[in-house]
């Protein structure tokens, strides 16, 4: 019988908060020996101030000296294969060369672009969910669907897929599947990709892939393409479906919140950034690898060591924020860390607040009755996900 692993203190929630071990851990030490779900000793960094530090600063905190998770089975070209185009595993100026082809996709102006078929997709996530009848699954009908079909269009991935991906991406983040999983599913994920980063060479379409190769062909190899691509749909789908999740669940906790969110939609960007904020869906960012002795919040860490950041804490931090625990949708909270800070900003974070931006209205205006079908006793929390989310989320309206 396989024995569940227990959860590391970054990854512990009561909730929709952080647990208050690490909120002393925070507001006391600021950084704690921990260790990772892999079984490696890190220094755990809580503060706000301190984890845009670590994420300001490459040349002191690696990320491509971290080994990542499975690394340790695998021989060196395995390595090399699987990291290959993998942008948060590198650091500048590697990191710069990748990045650089990528950001006009996820421009503000090209963003808008995708405007229209995003409020298509939110709509007709919408139809199936009122067909589903009451009480539906949120998460089923709605939150994962429309970030899905959104980054499979613009990736250039079949819809008609996405059952068998987000099975893997399951067994991606889920740190309490045996590591021998994590890595078949990654292997998995590089040979699906390898079909379609073909395709796309024998024929570019208009999709980012089609873009990649005839704009980036002589630049980017094979393997490049396929690791670019399998983090672009993880991240382009297990984030903002988690955070559509969680977040209409922290509304309907907040009826105060929500009304104010109807009463004037102008509100929905600042309760965006205050819903990720105080979400902080991704419990921690890979971790870095000191490259020589730093001190962080009068701590002396060696070079070499690990460090890993706790997004939930710096987020609720109140040297950052007032009142930290309260959601508060009028503030906007800008300077928080949910898609973290510095080279590694989350390249996709115009195309997350478009989605929410978009879809919250969208929900709440066409369910004005909308409410929770169960207590909260019942909900099913993915607790050992790296990202943060509810596995299903049965409402009324």
């Amino acid at each position: 019988m396989t024995q569940t692993p227990e959860l590391p203190l970054h990854m512990r929630r009561n909730g929709l908060d952080p647990v208050e071990e690490l909120a002393r851990a925070r507001d006391g030490e600021g950084v704690v020996r921990v260790e990772t779900p892999f079984g490696s000793p890190a220094y755990l960094v809580c503060r706000h101030e301190d984890v845009r530090q670590v994420l300001s600063d490459p040349a002191r905190f690696s990320s491509a000296l971290t080994p990542f998770p499975g690394s340790g089975q695998m021989n060196a070209d395995e390595q090399a294969k699987m990291q290959a185009g993998q942008l948060i595993g590198f650091d500048p100026p590697e990191h710069t060369r990748l990045r650089r082809m990528l950001t006009p996709e996820f421009t503000m102006r090209r963003m808008r672009r995708l405007e229209p078929r995003i409020t298509e997709i939110v709509q007709t996530a919408l139809d199936d969910l009122e067909r589903a009848g009451k009480p539906a699954d949120l998460v089923a009908h709605f939150a994962l669907p429309v970030p899905s079909l959104v980054i499979c269009e613009l990736l250039g991935v079949p819809y008609a897929d996405r059952a068998e991906f987000q099975e893997r991406s399951v067994r991606l983040l889920d740190t309490s599947v045996p590591m021998e999983q994590r890595v078949a599913a990654q292997w998995e994920d590089r040979a699906y990709m390898a079909g379609l980063v073909a395709r796309a060479q024998a024929d570019p379409g208009e999709d980012m892939l089609g873009m990649l190769v005839r704009e980036h062909g002589d630049d980017l190899r094979a393997d490049e393409l396929i690791g670019i691509a399998a983090l672009l749909l993880l991240a382009g789908h297990e984030t903002t479906s988690n955070m559509l999740g969680l977040g209409t669940l922290a509304l309907l906790r907040h009826p105060d919140q929500l009304a104010l969110i109807r009463e004037d939609p102008a509100l929905i960007e600042p309760a965006i950034e205050e819903l990720l904020r105080w979400l902080s869906i991704v419990q921690s960012l890979p971790p870095r690898t000191t490259t020589t002795d730093v001190e962080i919040a009068g701590h002396a860490i060696p070079a070499g060591s690990l460090v890993l950041l706790s997004l939930p804490a710096a987020n609720r931090d109140p040297a950052f924020i007032d009142d930290p625990d309260t959601l508060d949708i009028t503030r906007g909270a800008t300077g928080h860390v949910a898609f973290g800070h510095g080279v590694h900003h989350c390249l996709g974070a115009p195309l997350a607040r478009m989605e929410m931006r978009i879809a919250f209205p969208a929900l709440l205006r066409r369910f004005p009755g909308l409410a929770l079908a169960d207590p909260d006793e019942q909900l099913d929390f993915r607790v050992f996900s790296l990202v943060y989310g509810l596995h299903a989320l049965r409402v009324t309206w």
